[in-house]
């Protein structure tokens, strides 16, 4: 199969990462004892893009031994693991992925996964979805999408009656949004932070920008780490919460004057502006925790420095009117850019979410009209029994007398 990676040669070593993931995410394994039988993705094509890690490569081969056909592309030209696209490489799966793809190059390896022309697209991000529609391809079973921002994006095209077939939010999972956004995403940002500037959090200001599930994370990791935390929030309700789950809640122009770190976690465009960038006290961090590299006005701060400095392999330092301003990951998102993303553990649950939909799709193909669908509840409730299962627990169930009592 011809695909383009970085390296192959670090297939082997991209071998042993997939086996440290899969050791780790064994609900992978119910799912593939469940299915392998049937093989129910036997003659089906399937379009990734996502975030190729060692978590993602347990996913791509679940579906592959379950019958699928696979290309893959990357879901961000930062976040490829290059020894991972050399292993998917290695087991006869198209793989255009590697790390710093420029952002021409980044489209490409998209176009060239849709010309695999794929039954069932698999997005994080929508960046695959919405390229199929732009080339007017619109004959999918249907798809997948793993990220609020992507639903978001995909909403929208839904409400211009653009939208040309079905596509499961995942994200909407409770057990993908409430675990992999909250305590994944939180951990995995905090880490990705540590590695980057390998500083000490204790007794300095940590600003959170959004209280959505990936910001509750940050913020609870964080204060974990000894963090004096600000949350900043648009939503009445998430300003509340923040509150009572004792947060100190401002504007971020009252918190820019004394922030040591600033993370975005909202999913929007200009959080960070250069008029909060210009009042933000010398030596400031920024950080992004949301999908798209657009919460911070990257693009003013470039402006304003045109040639900033690479302090560390992922912190760039800007002069500012004389003020210094650092920023992680190029603005893009923090905890697959300077770390792993999260871990397998929890990477499990979506992953079993987002394999379980991919079966439910062909399943229900002659049924489905097109439309954004949320994880069937069935499927939801499978994924947190099989997890509890896992991680040897078991919980109590209703008796007779309960069941009639509540109306079952």
């Amino acid at each position: 199969m011809v695909g383009r990676i970085a390296n192959k040669k670090l297939a082997q070593a991209g071998k042993e990462a997939h086996a440290w993931a899969r050791a780790h995410m064994t609900i992978c394994d119910y799912i593939l004892k469940r299915y392998m039988r049937k093989k129910p993705l036997l003659g089906i094509k399937l379009a990734f893009c996502l975030h190729i890690t060692k978590e993602t490569s347990v996913l791509v081969r679940c579906a592959q031994k379950l019958g699928a056909q696979i290309a893959i592309c990357s879901a961000n030209p930062l976040s490829t693991q290059d020894d991972i696209a050399a292993f998917l490489s290695s087991q006869n799966i198209l793989t255009y992925a590697w790390r710093g793809e420029s952002k021409s190059e980044y489209n490409q390896c998209i176009i060239d996964v849709i010309r695999f022309n794929p039954d069932i697209a698999v997005d994080d991000g929508a960046d695959l979805h919405s390229k199929i529609h732009q080339m007017g391809i619109t004959k999918l079973i249907g798809g997948t999408e793993e990220t609020t921002s992507g639903v978001s994006r995909l909403r929208t095209l839904h409400s211009r009656k653009g939208l040309a077939y079905p596509i499961i939010g995942v994200n909407n999972a409770i057990t993908k949004h409430l675990f992999d956004n909250r305590y994944g995403t939180g951990q995995s940002a905090i880490d990705g932070l540590m590695r980057a500037t390998g500083l000490f959090l204790a007794g300095k200001h940590l600003v959170v920008c959004g209280y959505g599930w990936v910001g509750k994370g940050v913020a609870s990791r964080a204060r974990g780490m000894g963090a004096i935390v600000s949350v900043t929030e648009v939503d009445p309700i998430r300003a509340l919460e923040a509150s009572m789950d004792g947060f100190y809640v401002a504007q971020l122009s009252v918190c820019a004057n004394y922030a040591d770190f600033i993370i975005t976690c909202t999913g929007q465009k200009h959080v960070v502006t250069i008029n909060e960038i210009l009042k933000m006290k010398n030596g400031v961090i920024l950080a992004n925790a949301g999908h798209f590299d657009v919460e911070i006005d990257v693009k003013s701060l470039y402006n304003k420095d045109r040639s900033p400095v690479q302090v560390r392999s992922n912190v760039e330092r800007f002069t500012v009117n004389g003020k210094i301003v650092y920023l992680v990951s190029c603005g893009r998102v923090l905890n697959l850019v300077s770390s792993e993303g999260s871990p397998p553990e929890i990477m499990a649950l979506s992953f079993a979410n987002q394999l379980l939909s991919i079966i439910y799709l062909v399943k229900n193909n002659n049924s489905l009209q097109p439309g954004i669908y949320c994880v069937p509840n069935d499927i939801d409730n499978l994924v947190a029994h099989v997890a509890l299962r896992s991680m040897n627990i078991e919980i109590d169930k209703l008796s007779k007398v309960q069941q009639r009592y509540i109306g079952i």
